[in-house]
């Protein structure tokens, strides 16, 4: 698979976001989890991003990074070469709901913990999972710099960051910050600047939700019949040509589709290779 850089790494243009691995009610079982990301390993797959917080209930924190470190322990290629992401700062509720917490504190606890459940000494990519408006942004950012510092994590990453936030981070954070993961797909566009910021500072951008979110992938169909139209002349599914078109927007851009089956990922993989023309690319927008 061809490769873009987040920060000094070079990873597959496609990665795999591992949430659907532990969402409740939607959650497959274990053995078919493993089987999604050894497919995707094997696929050439070099990105994986996961989340303290992608847990099917409150109590049990970890869950999909736990998951991801198992199967990296299964596969029988080089567990170095994959990047594994994971974020902290977002916190679940009993319920199902969610909160933040940016304390500075709370995200070097939490980055301990994201140790442990990967089994690692030192994460790949740590990002701030999302913005707390008690906690001025300033010193949760500056909260990645001391673990950074410490050897605690190799990257720095933030998600769900407006441009303000982005450069904010950056002026704290340096060559340390190497990504910032926002949502954007056909049906949510509004990230366009983030992804101009980032380009202009040389950081990566990853799309999350990038087909639309759980249960929103087949609106590709419905809502975007250009995707279907050029899907059908190509041969390949309206899904390959949203991942495609991403990919396009900007050489920072890596699509981190989410996935609960061999199949779903192998098929997001084969857009790495999809080279849409300039007018596929104006009738798409």
């Amino acid at each position: 698979m061809r490769t873009r850089a987040i920060g000094n790494r070079q990873v597959g243009v496609i990665g795999l976001g591992a949430m659907p691995m532990s969402v409740a009610g939607h959650m497959p079982d274990q053995d078919q989890s493993i089987r999604t990301l050894l497919a995707a390993l094997d696929a050439g797959v070099t990105l994986i991003d996961t989340a303290d917080a992608y847990t099917p209930s409150h109590d049990d924190v970890g869950h999909n990074e736990r998951l991801v470190a198992h199967a990296l322990s299964l596969w029988a290629g080089d567990a170095d070469t994959v990047l594994v992401a994971t974020k902290g700062g977002h916190t679940r509720t009993p319920g199902g709901g969610w909160d933040a917490n940016g304390r500075p504190s709370y995200l070097k606890e939490a980055c301990d913990r994201s140790l442990k459940a990967l089994g690692v000494e030192s994460i790949g990519l740590y990002q701030h999972h999302r913005p707390d408006p008690k906690v001025p942004y300033e010193e949760t950012i500056g909260a990645l710099k001391d673990l950074h510092d410490a050897g605690k994590i190799q990257l720095a990453g933030i998600s769900n960051a407006n441009p303000e936030q982005i450069r904010l981070a950056h002026g704290i954070l340096g060559d340390r910050l190497a990504s910032v993961q926002n949502e954007y797909s056909p049906r949510f566009r509004s990230s366009e600047p983030e992804i101009d910021v980032c380009a202009e500072l040389g950081l990566a951008f990853l799309p999350w939700s990038p087909l639309g979110g759980i249960g929103r992938t087949g609106e590709l169909h419905q809502r975007n019949a250009a995707f279907t139209a050029i899907a059908e002349d190509r041969g390949v599914s309206p899904q390959q040509v949203c991942l495609a078109w991403e990919l396009a927007r900007s050489e920072v851009v890596i699509p981190i589709p989410g996935a609960s089956r061999p199949e779903t990922i192998l098929d997001s993989v084969a857009a790495a290779t999809l080279e849409l023309t300039k007018e596929e690319l104006a009738r798409l927008g």
